[in-house]
């Protein structure tokens, strides 16, 4: 019964491009019609469960029968199958990649949810699970000079990855507006990229604050590698706690760290940061974003890649943080730059295929780059972008025109 439900599935998601499947019993279907800027892709199923899987839940059903090698891609890779079912289904025009049955989607929603609670132990366990799996994959995945894992600003298609991390890290120094001698929070310092950055460029005092260990502690090595270790101060601690020390920074920066803090705290972070924030202080907020209305995060991400975690709506970020009196001056939506950055990595983690396979397996290595597929398509033709909102305590925080971000 799951064969013919599937290939009608699959006939109603791909019309432009090509999708051949070879079912385990050696049948064969060609959905599709090729098309410009469409890939062809080739599947076959080792076994009959496949089908069920993907009805199932098409994203959690697809990757774990790709992940244990019962989907096997014999032309094309992942990104090219991905690329392909999403560029037929975008969002823009109200498409979809056939949503779970109604059982599972009831699981997911409820798990989900529970999982939100995503308090002090919780996020540790949570930020371990991604962030300390080892500095090497991350070494052979980023761009080697910033170590930045956020979206890369791209004013230039020619730019090389590490020139559109350093360009993103300048275009947030401009809307924080730095001033010589002032203390500044990174929230989610990640590997000390942005700190570094700020104390190098701008004569700031940064305290980068992060719960992965693994980053802690490289990120300290870079700082003092860098010649900034009167400047810049690492701690493995959580914001809660910076915001319970009393102490205050005149500006405070978050990139990538937000869609970590897990719906229910949305409201806790933001009373954080306005105790943090001086009263003639910024912050810049800068996270992966839903362009349409709230939602649940999916069982693959939840399961595989980012467990706690959840992707924000503009509206409710907006409505956590206004509750606390922070003034929202300024909101940019990057659209397409991560969809870039993450080909870029994508890219680098094939050309390094071997040595993943190394440092982990084989069946690393497909969970790992179908995550990478997924998010990038995801900002091409799914309802994902970036938001980089600014935020200040009083009005007269900033120059009342738009004037300084040029140059």
């Amino acid at each position: 019964m799951s064969k013919p439900l599937l290939d009608r599935f699959l006939s109603n998601s791909v019309k432009q491009g090509r999708l051949g499947v070879v079912f385990a019993d050696g049948s064969a279907n060609t959905y599709g019609q090729p098309a410009e800027g469409f890939p062809e892709v080739v599947l076959r199923f080792t076994d009959d469960r496949v089908p069920r899987d993907i009805l199932m839940d098409p994203r959690l059903g697809a990757a774990e029968a790709f992940i244990e090698g019962r989907l096997v891609i014999e032309e094309g890779d992942v990104m090219d199958l991905v690329s392909l079912l999403r560029a037929n289904n975008p969002w823009d025009k109200g498409g979809e990649i056939g949503p779970p049955n109604l059982v599972n989607r009831v699981i997911n929603s409820a798990s989900f949810f529970a999982e939100q609670i995503n308090n002090r132990v919780g996020s540790k366990q949570n930020v371990a699970h991604h962030y300390d799996i080892g500095n090497d994959l991350y070494a052979l995945m980023l761009d080697a000079e910033h170590w930045q894992y956020s979206c890369a600003y791209w004013p230039r298609d020619d730019m090389t990855l590490a020139e559109a991390q350093f360009a993103k890290l300048a275009h947030i120094a401009k809307k924080l507006h730095l001033s010589p001698g002032q203390e500044v929070l990174d929230i989610g310092c990640g590997w000390g990229g942005m700190a570094i950055h700020l104390a190098r460029h701008h004569d700031v005092r940064v305290t980068g604050i992060t719960l992965s260990e693994e980053q802690a502690a490289l990120a300290r090595q870079k700082v003092t590698e860098a010649g900034v270790a009167d400047k810049v101060t690492i701690l493995l601690e959580d914001y809660r706690d910076t915001a319970a020390s009393g102490r205050r920074f005149d500006r405070i920066v978050s990139v990538g760290m937000f869609e970590h803090v897990g719906r229910a705290q949305f409201e806790t972070f933001f009373e954080a940061c306005a105790n943090i924030l001086a009263d003639d202080g910024v912050m810049l907020l800068h996270t992966i974003g839903r362009f349409g209305t709230p939602g649940t995060t999916d069982a693959f991400t939840r399961k595989y890649i980012f467990p706690g975690g959840y992707i924000p709506a503009l509206s409710e970020t907006v409505a956590a943080s206004e509750k606390y009196r922070l003034i929202a001056s300024d909101i940019e939506t990057l659209r397409l730059h991560y969809a870039k950055t993450i080909r870029q990595w994508y890219a680098n983690c094939m050309t390094h295929k071997d040595a993943i396979v190394a440092l982990y397996d084989e069946k690393f290595f497909r969970m790992w780059t179908f995550y990478l597929a997924g998010a990038a398509t995801v900002f091409e033709h799914g309802g994902m972008g970036n938001y980089q909102i600014q935020y200040i305590r009083s009005r007269h925080a900033l120059p009342i025109t738009r004037d300084y971000l040029i140059g």
